[in-house]
């Protein structure tokens, strides 16, 4: 599928780099450790359906995403597959979740309550994950209140609890005792609790940073996230490494010649020091472009490394080409990426922005289309509008 037109910009997805990714992790972990592959926010800007359908073909089993859309959305392609809503999930749709075969957190004693007296009226049974609060300070039962709390919702009819889960608030190999705290809180609670419970009980706590140095957190499965899209897991010190799945992509909108002490953008931020060319690009801050990188960030162009010049504008991007040669409009522009021995990644942006990748990347706005490739050989999946896929409610339940 080409992509160079009509879009102003693109997002193009290596499916045999994330499979990589997924092999790597996998290798770090014991075979009784699930993975729950983390795609929440259209898989962190790279397409959620496509995504998740290229990591279940390289053998995830298990998907979180933060809401319930998103979970139809996946169960919609996949109907194997579990899936676990992280967020709170509005009680009304247990005979949803039941017949869809997806998986809520319970946030808590009311939250379960209601969720089971919806299922015992619509004469199903929904499978939830206890969510304990041991230091996040966000969603979940306090670890203190966890016992008590399974006891009650374990005699609640509709209402079956699977799992039992946490989340740390900070995981720093440096400075260990927070996380350390955490996890003597969630052993405790899951202690109790499988002292009571009948059958497996999964546990999980560990997210991407948590995984890539804590091999004795890992329990019953894992949650990773941004370290499958490739960072936070590059350091050869760690269990594994990954390396970013996504590119981002533009065009050269016009090339043009300028003097000396010449200036660029609103209001001037920029003056040319010598004559020399500038491209302007078809992407801007309503892009997902960052205006903090006015004068600051870098796009490569015929594999060299092009300063951003002026303030970044709504729809274009003005960049310095006088060193790389004979740019032309038309030619490709990598804003996240690698062309030729250069490389922009989303942490160098995020660097410059002062904020995170994960903000970078879910930042790139969700109609630039998203494609599939493999080794820049582009796949024979089709770009999928994820947010048009939503199926129909259906009495037809589907297959576990």
């Amino acid at each position: 599928m080409s992509v160079s037109q009509p879009y102003n910009s693109w997002v193009e997805v290596d499916v045999s780099v994330l499979a990589a990714n997924i092999r790597a992790l996998r290798s770090a972990l014991s075979p009784q450790s699930q993975v729950i592959f983390v795609v929440k926010s259209n898989a962190y800007g790279h397409n959620l359906q496509a995504t998740a359908r290229e990591a279940a073909a390289a053998g995830i089993r298990w998907f979180g995403v933060a809401h319930l859309h998103e979970a139809l959305a996946i169960r919609a392609i996949i109907p194997h597959v579990n899936i676990l809503v992280m967020g709170a999930v509005d009680p009304q749709q247990a005979s949803l979740l039941a017949r869809e075969n997806i998986t809520p957190m319970i946030m808590g004693a009311e939250h379960g309550e209601a969720i089971a007296a919806v299922a015992r009226q619509a004469g199903v049974k929904v499978e939830g994950h206890l969510k304990v609060d041991t230091g996040m300070g966000r969603l979940g039962v306090l670890w203190q209140d966890a016992v008590a709390t399974y006891r009650f919702l374990s005699q609640q009819d509709g209402l079956s609890l699977t799992g039992l889960c946490s989340h740390f608030a900070a995981v720093e190999p440096r400075q260990p005792e927070r996380a350390e705290t955490q996890v003597e809180r969630f052993l405790e609670a899951a202690d109790a609790i499988e002292a009571m419970h009948e059958g497996p009980l999964m546990k999980h706590i560990s997210s991407s940073r948590a995984i890539s140095y804590h091999k004795e957190w890992d329990f019953d499965a894992v949650r990773p996230g941004i370290c499958l899209y490739g960072y936070g897991a590059s350091d050869p010190a760690m269990r594994f490494q990954t390396r970013p799945v996504l590119q981002w992509k533009c065009r050269v909108m016009q090339v043009k010649d300028v003097p000396a002490d010449f200036p660029v953008g609103y209001y001037g931020t920029y003056k040319t020091e010598a004559p020399t060319r500038m491209a302007i690009l078809s992407a801007g801050y309503a892009d997902g472009y960052h205006r903090a990188l006015s004068n600051r960030g870098h796009v490569l162009i015929r594999g060299r490394r092009c300063r951003v010049i002026g303030r970044v504008s709504m729809n274009w991007i003005t960049v310095d080409v006088g060193q790389v040669g004979d740019v032309a409009a038309g030619d490709e522009a990598v804003l996240i990426g690698q062309q030729g021995s250069e490389s922009v990644w989303a942490g160098e942006l995020a660097r410059i922005c002062r904020t995170i990748p994960y903000e970078i990347l879910v930042g790139i706005h969700s109609q630039a289309p998203r494609s599939l490739h493999a080794h820049n050989v582009e796949s024979e999946l089709d770009y999928i509008n994820w947010g048009q896929l939503l199926p129909e409610p259906t009495d037809t339940p589907r297959a576990t």
